[in-house]
């Protein structure tokens, strides 16, 4: 590390935390790590756009946010086109990846950075300090086949390897929820520590007022780039209306204005805080959500039953599902097959089997390794 940029005696190392921009889910498992690095007395920085930087904003107020344009993947609106689409979009990924490693090194000069913790953007490095990239894909699953996920893997760790170090949030041995996506058979060059699960979430069950569980009643989180979040949104709001129970519907829009008219049984809100979802989620007999990384740890945290809802195409989402229902983890149903009536079904029916979680744990001990290294001027 360039000694430059070390902390002088008594300061607080000044810690840029930055999560892409697909889906809020990046953003959401940032959350826990902000909380432990304040605690460690950090200055931290955060860094993004739109919805994260709503959704980070709201959590933490305090914070200093710079503005830094998101990679902006447009979705197909059917699961064919999606690879398709995505194919076409690797050049403005490219050029995006380009242009965050030449803001970040403006960012450092201008304000005196002292490391950098990147949730998946591959452009945050610097040679000057140490940059952490937080990542569960060591392995992309492709639709094209094995041959291409080699090459993918291949290009993948060429990025991460610019890191100092990765940091994959799952177990590294027992109860893993990645699978082959976080266990891949080789491993990037760079130390790699698996931090456990992250969640926003703690389940408290020593708390003096508990969260009642509610009997049939439903949280359904509604995440991830249009227009596959619309799509899905249509599907609930067809079916709660013939839903004779109350639900919670949160619609993963913090940026946006336009709402939806609650009742006195269907609630929706545009996004609600870790809090307020959390004592939600508690309340729920299922949730029903994609099956986003960030999601599962959510639920899991939790101990929640949940229906899980594969964005169509996206082979990250699709291998997530069926691994979490092949391990006894959730019910997995593909959107073109959904309906709440049969989901709730095969979910009475299911046999769920979650180890008890702890999440935290791991990641306290190598977050205050790595802010300790900071200050030492490692």
């Amino acid at each position: 590390m360039d000694q430059s940029f070390s902390t002088k005696k008594g300061e607080k190392p000044r810690i840029l935390v930055a999560p892409l921009d697909w889906g809020l889910g990046h953003a959401t498992r940032c959350i826990p790590l902000i909380r432990q690095l304040l605690a460690l007395e950090c200055d931290v920085w955060l860094a993004g756009e739109g919805a994260q930087e709503k959704l980070l904003a709201a959590e933490f107020p305090m914070l200093r946010f710079l503005p830094l344009p998101g990679y902006r993947i447009s979705y197909a609106k059917t699961r064919k086109g999606l690879a398709w689409k995505i194919i076409k979009q690797v050049p403005k990924i490219v050029r995006a990846i380009r242009h965050e490693n030449k803001w970040l090194r403006k960012m450092v000069s201008l304000h005196k950075l002292n490391a950098v913790i990147s949730d998946n953007r591959y452009g945050l490095y610097h040679p000057g300090l140490p940059c952490i990239i937080i990542t569960h894909q060591l392995q992309i699953k492709s639709s094209a086949g094995k041959w291409t996920e080699k090459i993918i893997q291949r290009q993948n760790y060429k990025y991460i390897n610019r890191f100092t170090a990765c940091w994959v949030p799952d177990r590294e041995k027992e109860n893993t929820i990645g699978g082959e996506l976080s266990h891949p058979r080789s491993l990037p060059a760079i130390p790699v520590h698996y931090i456990g699960l992250l969640s926003r979430f703690e389940k408290n069950d020593s708390s003096p007022n508990p969260v009642k569980k509610k009997k049939n009643h439903l949280v359904m989180l509604l995440s991830g780039p249009e227009p596959q979040r619309s799509t899905l949104e249509e599907l609930i709001i067809r079916d709660i209306s013939h839903y004779n129970f109350t639900a919670t519907i949160a619609r993963g829009l913090p940026a946006t204005a336009s709402i939806l008219p609650s009742t006195n049984m269907i609630k929706f809100y545009n996004h609600l805080p870790a809090e307020e979802l959390q004592e939600a989620i508690l309340a729920a007999e299922y949730v029903i959500s994609r099956s986003g990384y960030s999601s599962i740890m959510d639920i899991l945290a939790l101990q929640k039953k949940s229906i899980l809802v594969p964005t169509p195409g996206q082979t990250e989402q699709e291998y997530l599902g069926t691994y979490a229902m092949k391990k006894g983890l959730a019910v997995c149903v593909q959107q073109k097959d959904f309906s709440l009536t049969s989901a709730l079904a095969m979910a009475s029916d299911f046999q769920y089997e979650m180890p008890e979680t702890n999440t935290g744990g791991e990641s306290k001990k190598i977050i205050a390794n790595f802010v300790q290294g900071i200050k030492q001027g490692m």
